[in-house]
């Protein structure tokens, strides 16, 4: 929340490049300071560089971008993310042994990349001026309750993939480095052709219809995860539900937009960063309370993670066909048109 802060003094678009030169010097010194004390301070700064900027980030995309084209350019945006990670991604495992890279070599390149792009935008582009100025201080508001509760679910749903779903390839059918980065490598040429499609049918269906979808599809994926475990079902399943489970990743930008449509825009920017805090506290407490669970019963995590995402399929299904301020959910009347 401290972002609602530092808006006061600096623009939105000036404090999200700072936040990437913050994230990039941070990522490029990390391998100078090989010992637990200095892993940790880094990974701090990069830490906060990463949420600042993905906070203001999220705060602009729904300031600029006109709320009948942002479905299909947030689509292109995360499929332009994607593509960059696997040139990346490529570049990093062809050239290691050809060039006798060492970590310090690429996270010095991959960081430094990162502070001079930023630098250049900041000095490059010019600073655009936001439709609507922003508040500046803290806004928690009793109509954008359901933007919160799909918030606080959405944020378990990626320590699920990010942690269990890697543990279960791992431990339960033994992939090695290679085999592991190979799905991470098809998740990317998936995402990178799939996003934009995903953002064309959050434009075409709306936002409850494929927030239910995404839901359906999790509480299909992690019971099919769990079964895995009682019954033993094989590793090529497996990996089709690792990659399916990355591609339903995709409609969260419906939460995106549905915030948009239903958001008085000078609310925005502060609530982007009330609801990046509110996504957090899942994604924080839970790795450690489901990973206490995994020593138990590594089924369970997963048995658990489909009752997660049932409950988000109930919230989804409270989102209107066409939201709008005043008509947040189904449980509100929609405003009476005025008397032509």
């Amino acid at each position: 929340m401290l972002v609602i802060f530092f808006i006061i003094y600096i623009r939105e678009q000036v404090f999200g490049l700072l936040s990437l030169v913050l994230l990039g010097v941070a990522t490029a010194f990390t391998a100078w300071f090989p010992h637990l004390g200095g892993i940790l301070i880094l990974t701090f700064l990069s830490s906060l560089g990463f949420h600042y900027f993905e906070t203001v980030n999220q705060s602009l995309q729904l300031q600029w971008l006109p709320k009948d084209r942002a479905p299909q350019m947030l689509g292109w945006l995360m499929g332009a993310g994607s593509a960059t990670s696997l040139v990346v991604f490529v570049l990093i495992v062809l050239m290691w042994d050809t060039l006798g890279l060492t970590y310090n070599i690429v996270f010095m390149l991959a960081g430094g990349a990162t502070a001079l792009l930023a630098v250049f935008c900041l000095l490059a582009f010019p600073q655009f001026e936001a439709p609507t100025p922003q508040r500046k201080e803290m806004v928690l508001r009793k109509r954008y309750w359901l933007y919160y509760a799909l918030q606080f679910m959405s944020g378990a749903r990626p320590q699920i993939f990010m942690v269990f779903a890697g543990f279960m390839m791992v431990e339960r059918f033994g992939f090695e480095v290679h085999e592991l980065t190979g799905l991470y490598l098809i998740n990317l040429i998936i995402n990178i052709v799939a996003a934009p499609f995903l953002g064309k049918a959050v434009g075409h269906f709306g936002e409850r219809k494929t927030l239910t979808f995404e839901y359906v599809g999790l509480i299909v994926v992690f019971l099919a995860y769990g079964g895995i475990y009682w019954f033993g079902w094989g590793v090529a399943l497996a990996a089709i539900l690792y990659v399916i489970d990355h591609i339903l990743f995709g409609f969260a930008l419906a939460l995106k937009t549905y915030f948009q449509k239903i958001a008085d825009p000078a609310d925005i920017a502060p609530t982007a960063a009330v609801a990046f805090t509110i996504n957090h506290i899942a994604a924080v407490f839970l790795p450690v309370l489901l990973g206490l669970l995994w020593i138990v019963s590594p089924a369970a995590v997963f048995f658990l993670a489909a009752g997660m995402a049932a409950v988000s399929l109930g919230l989804a299904l409270l989102i209107p066909r066409h939201p709008e301020p005043g008509y947040e959910t189904l449980l509100n009347r929609p405003l009476p048109q005025a008397a032509e």
